[in-house]
């Protein structure tokens, strides 16, 4: 031991030894002597905490998590295995270098060596009959792909050829809109020049289906290099999306960016076969891969298969076939097939359907960027580490304390013929052949700088957008003080003005010949504040006018067309159907000169009418409006709160206009980071800082999270409990 270590690992004048801290909250504070033994570290606190969480995880992005979970589980382990996540995820890890490897590395050291107890503590693991085995070196980057995989909506790109069909190519995005995606989110940067401190605060909350446990982990790595607080992704090292150094700090948004593509493939039985009669054996090495619970079991069928290429000659397409195991139910043959563009996602009698997607062209995901982001102690390192960062897209907001400000976006975004952002192109035409990658906007903030998934930054690479609603209104409320504080960001946070109300009821007054009960109503709309909040029944009565009128545009004869059941894979469904489709266009359906066979009077006057009619007791809009998680394994006795906002408020709890008031989409956490005095920033996650059911720390932030509070992010040392070993 050298004469400057003490026996519990720390060196003199060191704040605290090496280990596990915990705060008031359950949130792990990690020290450890180097930046190896800390990912290890947070490798194996997040199997502690979160076992479950990471072994659901990890099981998703191989495509074998139906041999727990079940039936339902089959149509996204068929859709990960037929994408290849995890051989693409094998193939990025490979290509990494040899240090950003090494930490991974050690965080996956860490995940193993805490999995077994940390299973110990969750009783899913003994009630579906799941043990845990040590994940491979690359799980973390298959973790990453899974999650984020559909955040550029490429399956917005199967609604659009459905509308295309049904109402013309001129319609094709008739119904732009955010929609049912899976990303969103909201983010603002405050100069000095704004603040009562004089420093930058960086804030905002990013908007996911809600999980149980929560996507987002509170965590603090600290080791002689450096020491950051932050928002972890279980599963995954380091800290990419939210951080703060002490000196800088940055958050994200999705881009909206528009960078994975679908390919129309010809195919046809290979003129000359012999697959049959070839050996497994003779299967080039990246193929020959088993993951040692037969996610490829290495078969042919015989039957070969080819494509045709742009420049107008048949090309050899890999195929193989994929058994998954499913509990309670027989096993699932699944054919994986992958052209020279990439992954067949839908293969049908009609269609078959190629995936391109970055990460798997280019073997990369951005993780060199992840330590680098730790080691971060200006904007301008920032700045450097992102990049190189790929996948997804995000817009990113930068502060340090030095006065220095970053407004950019990161990612890997391909350069190729416009067509390939709508619709899916034909695989056989060179004209939609992916080019080099487009160069990444950056803006100098001016006053201050509002990501919402607006159109702005990153116009030039996207198509579809959020609304600009979210946006504008940061925008207000920040111009209404130049003396912001952290504890103040809260009265942004829960902000529940919805301004996507206003074409809507601006169309209530024209209307004539109503009942007295829907003059009455109508009349009570118009007085209505345009806010969504937990109390008000306003709110609720507004969402069941609205409701009623989605429901009535999604039966016009203008979309029969639309309305049958979607045959792409089940997996997609979510992007597919009308009723949600009309629920989040309805502000631009409302006003479009694309329909012009709609009668939107009669649709208003009748919906109007059915409201006033219906006799629906006037509840809180918190009653109606109740947060409902997704799980793998949900929790029959849970109770979740009501909440206030709506899917275009900054409090975007959405719900979906036709279908349901109920909220499975909100702030996944919310942060501000304060440059002044880390100290004094704050944050918060739906449910808690532990992943397991009935412990003390799962869901005691539910609470504060449902009202829009935050609590106190530690920084002291002294004030933090440490675990013994």
């Amino acid at each position: 031991m050298s004469s400057r270590t003490t026996t519990d690992g720390s060196t003199p004048g060191d704040p605290a030894p090496d280990g596990v801290y915990r705060d008031a909250w359950g949130i792990p504070h990690l020290r450890a002597r180097d930046h190896l033994r800390l990912a290890h570290a947070q490798g194996r606190v997040t199997a502690l905490d979160r076992a479950w969480q990471v072994e659901v995880e990890r099981h998703r992005a191989r495509g074998t998590s139906a041999a727990f979970l079940g039936p339902e589980a089959v149509s996204w382990d068929r859709f990960a295995r037929q994408a290849r996540l995890d051989d693409t995820a094998r193939r990025c890890h490979e290509a990494l270098d040899p240090q950003t490897a090494a930490w991974v590395g050690a965080y996956v050291d860490g995940v193993n060596d805490g999995l077994a107890e940390g299973a110990a503590r969750d009783e899913r693991f003994a009630r579906t009959g799941h043990s845990p085995t040590p994940w491979e070196p690359w799980v973390p980057l298959a973790v990453w792909i899974a999650t984020h995989v559909l955040f550029a909506g490429f399956a917005t790109k199967l609604w659009r050829e459905r509308v295309a069909r049904a109402l013309g190519d001129d319609a094709v995005t008739l119904f732009a809109t955010d929609g049912p995606g899976t990303a969103g989110s909201n983010g603002w940067l405050v100069p000095g020049e704004r603040t009562a401190t004089g420093a930058a605060i960086i804030a905002g909350d990013p908007h996911r289906f809600i999980e149980d446990p929560g996507v987002y982990q509170q965590i603090r790595l600290s080791c002689p290099e450096y020491d950051v607080i932050g928002l972890a992704v279980p599963g995954v090292p380091g800290l990419a999306h939210f951080g703060h150094t002490g000196s800088a700090a940055w958050a994200i948004t999705n881009a909206m960016a528009d960078y994975q593509d679908l390919y129309v493939e010809r195919v046809r039985p290979a003129a000359v076969t012999g697959g049959a009669d070839r050996p497994t054996g003779d299967r080039p090495a990246e193929d020959r891969h088993t993951d040692g619970v037969h996610a490829y079991d290495g078969h042919d069928d015989g039957h070969d298969v080819e494509a045709l290429g742009p420049d107008g000659t048949w090309e050899p397409v890999h195929r193989h076939t994929e058994t998954i195991t499913v509990a309670g139910a027989d096993p699932v043959t699944v054919e994986v097939l992958e052209t020279a563009r990439g992954p067949v996602v839908v293969h049908d009698t009609d269609t078959t359907l190629s995936l391109r997607y970055p990460p798997r062209v280019r073997r990369d995901l951005g993780f060199a960027a992840l330590p680098a982001l730790l080691r971060a102690r200006t904007v301008a390192d920032i700045d450097r580490a992102l990049d190189g960062w790929a996948e997804p897209v995000n817009v990113v907001h930068a502060a340090d304390t030095q006065g220095g400000l970053l407004h950019r976006v990161a990612g890997a975004v391909p350069r190729r013929d416009p067509a390939n952002r709508l619709r899916p192109v034909p695989a056989w035409d060179g004209r939609y052949a992916w080019r080099g990658w487009a160069d990444t906007p950056a803006e100098p903030v001016q006053g201050f700088a509002v990501m919402a998934n607006a159109r702005g930054i990153a116009s030039p690479l996207g198509v579809e957008f959020a609304p600009p609603h979210r946006a504008n209104r940061i925008r207000e409320l920040l111009s209404g003080s130049a003396d912001w504080s952290p504890k103040a960001m809260a009265d942004i946070h829960r902000d529940t003005h919805l301004a996507s109300a206003q074409p809507l009821l601006a169309l209530l007054p024209g209307l004539d010949g109503l009942s007295p009960a829907a003059a009455r109503l109508r009349e009570r709309l118009l007085a209505w504040d345009r806010h969504m909040d937990p109390d008000s029944t306003d709110a609720t009565v507004f969402s069941a006018f609205r409701a009623a009128i989605v429901r009535r545009f999604a039966a016009d004869p203008v979309f029969a067309g639309l309305a049958d059941t979607p045959t792409a894979p089940e997996v997609f469904h979510p992007w597919l159907y009308l009723v949600p489709r009309v629920g989040y266009a309805l502000e631009g359906l409302l006003t479009t000169s694309l329909l012009p066979g709609v009668d939107r009077a009669a649709h208003v006057r009748a919906a109007l009418e059915e409201t006033a009619t219906a006799r629906t007791a006037d509840a809180p809009w918190s009653q109606v409006h109740r947060l409902t998680p997704w799980s793998a394994f949900p929790d029959p006795d849970a109770e979740w709160p009501g909440l206030g906002g709506d899917h275009d408020c900054v409090n975007a709890t959405s719900s979906v206009p036709g279908l349901t008031d109920l909220a499975a989409r909100a702030s996944a956490a919310r942060y501000v980071w304060d440059l002044a005095r880390r100290e004094d920033s704050l944050w918060v996650v739906p449910l808690g800082a532990d992943g397991v059911t009935g412990s003390p720390h799962h869901r005691d932030q539910l609470p504060l999270w449902a009202r829009c509070e935050l609590v106190p992010v530690v920084t002291d040392w002294a004030r933090l409990t440490k675990e013994s070993a």
